[in-house]
């Protein structure tokens, strides 16, 4: 399986920290950059659910607690073998990042290709406000 830039994944095998401790099983993770041709990714990997207190600390929280988030424990290297997929980033980030990111990973003749068919589009878009303002 060939994953994407901002797919959810979680490990189905446990994944050294470069701090020392290990992702477990199941730790659930974002990737951020597509090694290669995906023979290995940078993912960046979370803990529990904290938030700050008044002394600018982590506590534990709750997902439902204002200001509260997914701690990262690491951004460590994984390769295929070690990852599920989650979720699909066309499911989890906007249109305009998931298009970033693939557009980051095109050729420049593909990126010629991109932009002459979103001037098209951009073109037709103009077209159809023109019509609306003349009926």
């Amino acid at each position: 399986m060939q994953f994407q830039l901002f797919d959810s994944v979680k490990t189905i095998e446990e994944i050294p920290l470069f701090d020392g401790g290990v992702a477990p099983i199941g730790n659930v993770g974002t990737i951020v950059e597509v090694l290669g041709d995906g023979e290995a990714y940078i993912v960046e990997l979370f803990g529990g659910w904290v938030k700050y207190d008044e002394q600018g600390d982590f506590i534990p929280a709750t997902r439902d607690e204002k200001e509260s988030f997914m701690e990262t424990i690491g951004v460590e290297t994984a390769y295929p073998h070690q990852l599920q997929l989650v979720k699909p980033a066309r499911e989890t980030v906007g249109i305009k990042a998931h298009l970033l990111a693939i557009i980051d990973e095109l050729s420049d003749d593909l990126l010629a290709e991109v932009r002459d068919f979103a001037e098209l589009l951009q073109q037709k878009q103009s077209q159809k406000k023109v019509k609306v303002k003349v009926t």
